[in-house]
């Protein structure tokens, strides 16, 4: 009965030394202080207005949220940089009448991503995602609202699972 309280210590001591190098968010240990997101453009053949604004602001606050990284602006040791390359809307179901049921939004992002810290990490990849929504409704206001979130939301955490989590 003696060795009960040494091994409750030990065990808190093992969790305790394994959280130096995993957290909650997937990330393991990252070597760098800072990060920097630079304007993504948009360069898609159909240009939807404010998009790349949108996206640059979504991939700040998802890296701002999940790490400890200080936001900068330049030198940063983790720079994001990159363009809006494909923004699509297409008809995906029919009625019976053959005409649209459904649209589909389809949006691609090529992301360069450099680790001045370790040149091994660092890649340039294209990140897509799309939404589906009703023929009937305008992509504007709320819809819009709704499939730009769903969609970055998407994007952005393939980007981070890729440049920090490693997955």
């Amino acid at each position: 009965m003696k060795f009960k309280p040494v091994l409750i210590i030990l065990f808190i001591t093992l969790g305790l030394q394994s959280c130096k190098y995993y957290n909650f968010t997937g990330t393991g240990k990252i070597d760098a202080d800072s990060f920097q997101v630079n304007y993504f453009q948009n360069n898609a053949p159909l240009v939807e207005p404010g998009i790349e604004r949108t996206f640059t602001l979504a991939l700040q606050d998802l890296i701002q949220n999940q790490t400890s990284l200080t936001l900068t602006n330049s030198d940063a040791d983790l720079v994001y940089e990159g363009e809006i390359v494909d923004y699509r809307i297409s008809p995906m179901t029919a009625t019976a009448d053959q005409r649209a049921a459904q649209n589909r939004l389809y949006i691609a992002i090529n992301v360069r991503f450099t680790n001045k810290r370790n040149a091994e990490d660092d890649f340039e990849k294209r990140f897509s995602f799309y939404y589906d929504y009703d023929a009937n409704a305008q992509l504007v206001g709320a819809t819009l609202n709704t499939a730009l979130d769903e969609i970055y939301e998407r994007i952005t955490q393939d980007v981070f699972n890729e440049s920090l989590a490693k997955w």
